[in-house]
């Protein structure tokens, strides 16, 4: 297990200096290897002038190199609110195109219950927009969509804070242990008995450093995400857990039953918990499932029916080139409907690949990526009501009993 991230939460223009120790601090703190320490702020159409949303490179450059300075090595802006003007959604591509530390989201349904049909729209467009700011479509590794997404998650792009004084948490990259509790069980039983036991050891150790630092740099901590992020090798694949338990191959009938109980093991565990603290299935960083999406036998659509009984949503999924803003679209109200009616965080982050079909084949010079192919998309243009601009209030489900 590694931890993906250590992230800073608090206000974007409070002086740093005194926040630099904590920063050193934290990478060599933790008896599991930091890979990155991060900063997120409050959301920055609250804290940018309004004449920023028409050109916002000079802040974005600023707001950079001034945490940067201090020892942060990726920055969340954090999301345009459903409440905010839409011409801050405008000014995503260009702070996307200014610094490569810098990630930034929109919200397409709020923690109210609210959805905004007219923001999956343009939303799409600057999923779109973004895809040719690089030749091979990498901007969209620092856009999400966010749908019922609170504050506080350490994990990026969804990061943002609530305001106040600062805080920080915990994001960890643990599928490598979730195959190993799985691999090692005889009986579903036993493999959710080993998951839960390695999760809270590994919970414990993680704190018991959390709580040191909190206390020497007065800095508390608000808990770990223990999302089963992976890495792309097999043997530190969430896929690769999945398959463990009994799957032909992730995408069989079965893989529901497969995440919903992984998941609901996380969920039993005893830790500070926060963010999503569920299952992760980015198949562009997951080599089983980037190898089953190219195989053709993992679908969007799978993907969004596990995150009914599970994880984070659509995360780094390589689409066509020229994908049509109906069908983003349409991916987005898919989304941003499974998780007002669950009352549920979801994110979309979809990465339309320049010049690339379905079935191509994807390789990325980027550790952090497997090789897999293009996801076809179920065509068909939207019609009618479903190309109206509505901000609509959605219940959540309710039980039959």
């Amino acid at each position: 297990m590694d931890i993906r991230a250590v992230t800073l939460f608090c206000e974007p223009t409070i002086d740093n200096t005194h926040i630099t120790p904590f920063l050193t601090a934290v990478r060599h703190a933790f008896p599991f290897p930091v890979q990155s320490v991060r900063l997120a702020t409050t959301p920055f159409p609250d804290w940018w002038p309004p004449d920023a949303a028409t050109a916002p490179e000079r802040l974005a450059e600023e707001t950079a190199a001034r945490w940067q300075a201090a020892g942060i090595d990726y920055i969340s802006l954090g999301p345009v609110q459903l409440h905010h003007d839409p011409a801050w959604l405008d000014a995503l591509p260009a702070i996307v195109a200014t610094a490569d530390v810098l990630f930034a989201t929109a919200a397409i349904a709020g923690s109210d219950g609210a959805l905004d049909t007219g923001r999956c729209w343009h939303v799409a467009d600057i999923i779109r927009r973004v895809s040719t700011i690089l030749p091979n479509g990498f901007g969209n590794l620092y856009l999400a969509a966010l749908a019922h997404c609170p504050p506080g998650s350490p994990f990026f792009p969804v990061a943002y804070h609530k305001g106040g004084p600062p805080t920080f948490a915990i994001a960890v990259e643990s599928a490598d242990l979730a195959l190993r509790a799985i691999q090692s069980a005889q009986t579903l039983p036993e493999a959710r008995a080993n998951l839960v036991t390695a999760i809270e050891a590994a919970a414990g150790k993680v704190m018991t450093t959390a709580v040191a630092l909190a206390q020497e740099h007065n800095i508390p901590c608000h808990g770990i995400d223990f999302s089963l992020a992976p890495y792309p090798q097999d043997s530190k694949s969430l896929g690769g857990a999945m398959e463990a338990l009994g799957l032909p191959h992730v995408g069989a009938a079965g893989s529901l039953f497969t995440a919903g109980f992984i998941t609901e093991a996380i969920q039993r565990a005893n830790f500070p918990r926060c963010g999503f603290s569920g299952l992760m299935l980015p198949v562009l960083e997951d080599s089983v499932l980037a190898r089953r999406a190219a195989q053709g036998v993992l679908t969007i659509q799978d993907l969004l029916s596990y995150s009914a009984v599970c994880g984070v949503g659509l995360d780094t999924i390589p689409l066509p080139g020229d994908i049509s803003q109906d069908s983003l679209a349409g991916i987005l109200l898919d989304v941003a409907m499974l998780a007002t009616r669950l009352r549920k965080p979801l994110t979309a982050r979809l990465m339309p690949l320049p010049g690339l079909q379905a079935g191509d084949p994807v390789a990325f010079d980027f550790p952090y990526f497997a090789d897999s192919r293009v996801m076809s998309v179920p065509g068909g243009a939207l019609d009618g009501r479903l190309r109206q601009a509505a901000r609509i209030v959605m219940q959540g489900l309710r039980s039959t009993e």
